[in-house]
């Protein structure tokens, strides 16, 4: 049985998302702030944190970084507003996944189902690295080297780069990528797809102006472009 962290100071939130999850078959526990999440992350760890931004005391996004430095739990942050994904996407840390408040409980339930169906790696073939000018991809360790020197990336900025690069000059559009990475069908905004490739490229010294790595197709989408290796 897989287990979820629910995090959330609502206790309405908490009881509709542990009733949901349960149907679904989860192990579900709670916490109602940052200090009692971390508590219950080191206690018994989750396979997978619903982490809401907005603690008391400790907020979502310092419970996420310490998260990071013991455990890698998959996390999809739970935020008030659409326009903070931006800020989230931005700040790299680590989460798998966004849902923005009033959220439906079966789109959170479905999200969950997704994310924990990820592996955290692509099949490639037999050569699990890819391999392009000044550029490779080890999608088995899950490391990104540009010009021999590594590059962090949160989970889901590698899900994206593994899988632009794992069909060089393909074109895909919002939707395939949400569909290929995300792994479920997006009832959110498909901006985030934009907000996560301007993450990706700002990591990788990409310039949207003078793309060598991801380009964009004008009303199609985007393509990886990278030379062969």
């Amino acid at each position: 049985m897989r287990r979820v962290l629910v995090v959330d100071d609502e206790p309405h939130i908490r009881t509709v998302l542990r009733g949901y999850l349960q149907s679904d078959g989860f192990e579900v526990t709670e916490a109602v702030d940052g200090e009692a999440a971390i508590a219950a992350l080191r206690d018994k760890p989750p396979d997978l944190v619903l982490l809401d931004v907005m603690l008391p005391g400790i907020d979502g996004l310092e419970v996420l970084r310490q998260l990071r430095t013991f455990s890698d739990a998959y996390v999809i942050l739970v935020t008030a507003r659409a326009e903070e994904v931006d800020k989230l996407v931005g700040l790299g840390i680590g989460a798998d996944d966004y849902v923005t408040k009033p959220f439906s409980p079966r789109e959170v339930t479905a999200r969950v189902k997704a994310v924990l169906r990820r592996d955290r790696g692509v099949r490639t073939g037999e050569d699990a690295t890819l391999r392009f000018a000044g550029l490779t991809i080890d999608t088995v360790g899950r490391e990104v080297a540009v010009d021999g020197a590594p590059v962090m990336l949160s989970s889901l900025e590698f899900d994206l780069l593994a899988a632009l690069a794992a069909a060089p000059g393909r074109v895909f559009s919002r939707a395939q990528l949400l569909e290929r990475v995300w792994g479920y069908d997006f009832y959110g905004d498909e901006r985030v797809v934009d907000v996560h490739i301007r993450s990706l490229r700002a990591r990788l010294g990409d310039p949207a102006g003078d793309p060598h790595l991801i380009a964009t197709v004008r009303g199609a989408g985007y393509k990886f472009v990278g030379s062969p290796g």
